[in-house]
């Protein structure tokens, strides 16, 4: 029961997250502004505070990398309303009014709030529009990012509570399932790094999520060049981040995810084997993935989970690939470009 409800959990978070991006107004773009703040702001944290500065002992870094990644409730009110088209100044306050607030509550205000800004423009002269605005957007965004911050904070602590439990309970099981789920998110348009960040994931879960983002990325690697979806330099990229790939990912979802399924689940698998951990939220993709783990784990115990995790990642591919050619290949045709 504790497996099946730490799945449904995860899965109900993809799902929300999923229909958020596509069927919200702007949701694409919005979700694109949180993905910007989990990398301007975790990705930063997970490299200078853990691997420079905890485990290499460099006390600037790891205080600087502390201080970003307590930024993340600044950093996607911004984003968020910069990707949707709101006046930067617009932005810069509300952004300002999340601090010490999470990376969700800044994702939520930032949203809804850039729905607001075009009625000071629309009903106030200009330049008084700017004054208050700004004036007015400051204090509310903060009343409503400190509203919703406790229901939040419950919320995603208990599903990362349920998924962690799961883990712990069957790590196999769930090495499987989480690393296959992370690892299509990971490839999608949708940010592993901001989902992983808003769930708080730590640990064991984190660590399985992380691994599969890196064992993943051979799996796109043979995928992409097996079925010559672009040029080498494609390849290259979507390796290093599948979300530089994103039209070809949605223009070939089911060779490439279901490839990614199976290669994220093995490469999962390998991680729970291994126990590999990672006390960095937000650290699920390839690059980042891979850095942040070394903190965490004895370099050794690392290195061949790493290893085995690519082995894997490319037995994935393989199979993924194998089975597109010969059930599906006729009925759901490549989308090349012309151009690569």
């Amino acid at each position: 029961m504790e497996i099946l409800m730490g799945v449904v959990a995860l899965l109900g978070a993809l799902c929300l997250f999923s229909l958020f991006s596509f069927k919200a107004p702007n949701g694409s773009a919005a979700m694109s502004g949180l993905a910007d703040a989990a990398i301007a702001t975790f990705l930063v944290e997970a490299i200078h505070k853990y691997v420079m500065g905890n485990l290499l002992g460099i006390g600037y870094l790891a205080e600087f990398g502390n201080m970003v990644g307590a930024m993340g409730g600044i950093a996607a009110a911004t984003l968020v309303m910069l990707r949707m088209g709101v006046q930067p100044v617009y932005a810069i306050v509300t952004g300002l009014a999340m601090a010490n607030l999470g990376i969700l509550e800044g994702f939520i205000v930032g949203y809804l709030f850039s729905f607001a800004t075009p009625l000071f423009k629309k009903y106030l002269p200009e330049g008084v529009d700017v004054i208050l605005g700004v004036l007015t957007l400051a204090p509310l965004a903060r009343l409503v990012g400190i509203f919703i911050s406790p229901g939040l904070e419950v919320l995603m602590g208990t599903l990362a509570s349920m998924i962690t439990e799961a883990t712990l309970l069957s790590p196999i099981a769930m090495g499987f399932l989480l690393g296959g789920l992370i690892k299509m998110v990971c490839t999608s348009p949708l940010s592993s790094m901001a989902l992983t960040a808003m769930l708080g994931l730590t640990g064991l879960p984190m660590g399985i999520a992380a691994i599969a983002c890196v064992g993943g990325s051979f799996t796109n690697g043979y995928i992409f060049h097996s079925l010559k979806l672009g040029k080498s330099s494609n390849t290259i990229s979507v390796m290093l981040e599948p979300l530089t790939q994103a039209h070809i990912v949605t223009r070939n979802p089911v060779p490439i995810f279901m490839s990614n399924f199976i290669g994220g689940a093995l490469a999962g698998v390998i991680a729970a084997y291994f126990g590999i951990i990672n006390d960095a939220p937000g650290s699920a993709a390839p690059i980042p993935g891979l850095l942040a783990s070394i903190a965490f784990n004895e370099p050794h115990t690392l290195l061949m989970a790493t290893v085995a995790a690519a082995i894997a990642g490319l037995v994935g591919g393989i199979i993924g690939h194998r089975l597109y050619i010969k059930l599906l290949a006729e009925r759901i045709p490549l989308q090349h470009f012309a151009n690569g």
